[in-house]
């Protein structure tokens, strides 16, 4: 027995899901409490050097009711403000990232409660059940107006779908069982018909929660090169421990005497608090930008990888080529005038509504512009298998196009009948990769129309850039050796894989990661899924088959194949962001390491007094420079790290020499300019 199934949630309208673009001023509130509650050490713990400085802002916090002849207790409690400050703006600037994605979360959120799904039964009946109880493998039947309750495949039927919820885009989309267009999404809603769905997910694993998941960036784990940073920079800031504790005996040997507060605020002045506190930032902000680009990445070592992809796999068909043939020129019979040739292919082709078909009517538009019959006066003849031929009949008169010999046939003439000069444009045509079709009226042949797979504009530029970074394009298609290198030579890829089966494509990416490559691919059908699964990349189409979807590790929301060259690039913006602030960071660290130390030992070591080159005033005005300073370059670096170091195309050798040029000697030469500035507006505002 059908149950009818409550209204469930209104549609998200078109583009709701769509990453909003929040302004900073609505984002800076929530983020400033956040920053605040991320205090808590529990959860600190996730960036061990900024716990180190909340640790020295509570010592140092107690030391100030602590009296100390050498350090004013007004100058402590500056100190001890400054350290907090320091762990607020990092926190600061976690939370501001996160809440770039925190919209899009809530809004999907609310999308996905007190959905209803009528799940089949054992006897054939369906039942009313919450669509979070499903489980992997129920059968639920959706109709028209409803929800579909969880990521699934269409066993029957075939429907409309609107997927704004997920992708943003308002036209609907055909599902059908059986294919390469039988995954569906959760929270997408049907327009027309009906489907019997298998939900291929548990809870908690949908393309939805996924999504969820990756813009809450608290809760996403850290990959292995934020793994490899954080125990770098432990391992600095244990060097700059053993540094800071030897200080004081140093000082005693001299019958001197470093104050406490002293070198716990220069403990925290030379650890990488810079990068310590906006590295969880930099990859909250990358996979935000992700999202934004409507890709869902099963985990961030996906997009790291991306950004150290060294080879690319890419279907002609879709992502180098439009994917339909198109008209691109129409060569005349001899003793054929254009204006007849063009009279005749685009009355043949005005019934006709391939995309093939369109093309020529609207090339031939341009051409020759003429007269046109309407559409209700005409006899269409439709493409069959069979004849390879299609037409009208208008008239008394008989217009067809088709296949060279299908045309050639219906004319009663051979191969060799035809004129040389058209012989030569028709295999001129086949050379290059095209698709030549013979035009006829009335039992004459007029000429040949060249039909071809256009490359897409501007995709020639977007692989040079990639190729001045180092990342080789291989184009995958199942056309012949022949016409893949046309299409591969008018595109600029730089190799071709042609008549490409699963196991070829297999072959290529385990030889290329056999020499230590990186590679990365697209595809949407269950061919694609065993090549998918191998690269270390592999991004699958939102309207591809649930086989491709489960062995990629990305999948794009839009089913755009192109969308692998962004996702590229934001993995390296993403590397490239963090290697330049880590780059900066320690920069930071060795600048302060000599602007300080000659002010702070000045008193005891009175040689050290010519190597105090920026002339700070006195070790007090010496130490909260730098504590001010350090807080401060954090928020300096917040937007850097929210928007990412831009990527030029370039080798890796020139982006190393560029980022050590920028944010190397630029983080060597800040410091002293930041800390003489400070320390000049301390001294005139009496602060020390």
């Amino acid at each position: 027995m059908n149950m009818h199934v409550p209204a469930s949630k209104p549609a998200v309208p078109a583009k709701s899901a769509e990453a909003p673009k929040t302004a900073i001023s609505a984002l800076w509130r929530p983020a400033l409490v956040q920053a605040f509650v991320k205090l808590d050490p529990r959860q600190l713990k996730r960036s061990p050097v900024m716990l180190v400085v909340e640790l020295t802002a509570i010592f140092t916090t107690v030391l100030c009711f602590i009296p100390d002849a050498d350090v004013p207790t007004f100058v402590a409690a500056q100190i001890a403000l400054w350290l907090w400050f320091t762990v607020l703006f990092a926190n600061f600037a976690e939370a501001l990232a996160e809440g770039r994605g925190k919209a899009r979360a809530d809004s999907l959120k609310a999308g996905s409660e007190g959905l209803s799904a009528r799940r089949k039964q054992a006897n054939g009946s369906f039942q009313v059940v919450p669509a979070a109880s499903l489980r992997k493998g129920d059968v639920v039947r959706v109709e028209a107006g409803e929800m579909i309750p969880g990521d699934g495949e269409v066993i029957e039927g075939i429907a409309a779908v609107n997927e704004a919820a997920i992708t943003g885009e308002s036209a609907p989309v055909i599902r059908e069982s059986g294919g390469d267009r039988s995954a569906v999404t959760g929270n997408t809603r049907l327009v027309s018909d009906w489907l019997l769905v298998k939900i291929t997910v548990n809870p908690g694993e949908s393309t939805l929660d996924r999504m969820i998941a990756l813009v809450e960036g608290a809760k996403r784990q850290k990959t292995p090169n934020e793994v490899a940073l954080d125990i770098l920079l432990i391992g600095l800031t244990l060097i700059f421990l053993l540094v800071v504790v030897t200080l004081q005996p140093f000082a005693h040997f001299a019958n001197g005497n470093l104050p406490l507060v002293f070198l716990v605020a220069l403990l925290v002045t030379l650890i990488p608090t810079t990068i310590g506190g906006l590295l969880s930032a930099i990859g909250i902000a990358g996979m935000d930008r992700l999202v934004r680009l409507n890709v869902i990445a099963k985990s961030g070592r996906a997009v790291e990888a991306a950004g150290d992809v060294h080879v690319l796999l890419l279907d002609k068909t879709g992502t180098i080529t439009f994917g339909n043939r198109r008209c691109s020129a129409v060569y005349a019979a001899p003793g054929v005038s254009g204006r007849e040739l063009a009279e005749g292919a685009l009355f043949a082709s005005l019934a006709d509504d391939t995309a093939e078909g369109k093309s020529i009517v609207e090339y031939l538009r341009g051409l020759h512009p003429q007269p046109e019959p309407a559409l209700d006066t005409l006899t269409a003849v439709p493409f069959s298998a069979e004849t390879r031929l299609s037409g009208v009949d208008y008239q008394g008169r008989v217009y067809r196009k088709g296949a060279v010999d299908s045309l050639l046939s219906f004319l009663g003439q051979k191969r060799s009948d035809l004129a040389p000069a058209l012989s030569r444009e028709i295999d001129k045509i086949a050379q290059s990769g095209g698709t030549p079709l013979l035009v006829c009226a009335d039992g004459k042949l007029l000429g040949a129309i060249h039909l071809k797979d256009v490359v897409k504009p501007g995709i020639r530029e977007r692989f040079a850039e990639l190729r001045k970074l180092g990342i080789r394009t291989v184009m995958v298609t199942g056309d012949n050796p022949l016409t893949a290198a046309a299409i591969a030579a008018e595109a600029g890829v730089d190799d071709v894989l042609a008549e490409a089966t699963p196991e070829k494509k297999l072959a290529r990416i385990r030889h290329e990661q056999n020499d230590g490559r990186l590679v990365a691919m697209c595809g949407d059908g269950a061919n694609d899924a065993p090549a998918l699964a191998q690269a270390d990349v592999g991004m699958a189409m939102n309207d591809g088959t649930q086989a491709a979807r489960e062995a990629a590790n990305m999948v794009d929301l839009d089913s755009d194949p192109t969308k692998l060259l962004d996702v590229v690039q934001i993995g390296k913006e993403l590397l490239v962001t963090r290697g330049a602030l880590t780059t900066f960071s320690i920069a930071n660290d060795v600048a302060k390491y000599f602007a300080i130390l000659p002010a702070l030992f000045a008193s005891i070591y009175p040689q050290l007094g010519v190597l105090n080159i920026m002339h700070l005033t006195s070790p007090q005005s010496a130490i909260l420079s730098a504590i001010v300073f350090n807080a401060l370059i954090i928020v300096v670096l917040i937007p850097l790290a929210l928007r990412g170091v831009r990527v030029q195309a370039a080798s890796a050798a020139a982006l190393l020499r560029r980022n050590l040029l920028i944010y190397g000697l630029g983080g060597i030469l800040v410091p002293f300019v930041g800390i003489k500035a400070i320390d000049m507006l301390l001294t005139a505002l009496h602060l020390v």
